[in-house]
C-alpha cells in the first residue's frame, strides 16, 4: 500500500516535532542555556559559573550541571590532588554544536523584542 502525501507529511511532521520537543526538553529549563553560555564563554569552576549568573542558587546550579553532564554537554573533571579539591566543568566537543543554535536564538530574541516593543 502506498501512503498518500498527507499521511507522509503527518509522519514527517511528527518526527520533526518529536526532535524539537527533545531539544526543548534538554535545553528548555530556566537556567540551562544560561549555564551553557557561561561554560562556553570560559567559566569552568562552580563559583565562577554561579557568579556569572548572579541569582542562581548553588542547589539549582548543581542540578543543572548534573543534567548537562548526563546529556554529554559538559564534562566534569575533579582534581583530587589539589588542596582544596578543584572541580571544573568544561564544554564537550559535542556541546560546541550549540554555539550556532544559541546565537540564532539570541538573534531571534532581539528581533522579537524589537517587534513586540515597537508595536506597543
Amino acid at each position: 500500500m502506498i501512503k498518500s502525501k498527507l499521511e507522509y507529511s503527518k509522519v514527517q511532521c511528527s518526527k520533526s516535532l518529536s526532535a524539537t520537543e527533545d531539544a526543548i526538553y534538554v535545553l528548555g529549563g530556566r537556567w540551562t542555556i544560561r549555564v551553557m553560555i557561561a561554560i562556553l564563554g570560559g567559566h569552568s569552576r562552580f563559583n565562577e559559573i554561579q557568579r556569572s549568573l548572579n541569582n542562581i542558587s548553588a542547589k539549582m546550579l548543581s542540578s543543572e550541571l548534573k543534567k548537562l553532564e548526563v546529556n554529554h554537554l559538559v564534562e566534569r573533571t575533579v582534581f583530587a590532588d589539589q588542596i582544596p579539591v578543584i572541580v571544573e566543568y568544561l564544554p564537550t566537543d559535542y556541546s560546541q554544536s550549540l554555539k550556532d543554535i544559541i546565537a540564532a536564538l539570541a538573534l531571534w530574541g532581539e528581533m522579537h523584542k524589537t517587534k513586540i516593543t515597537s508595536n506597543n
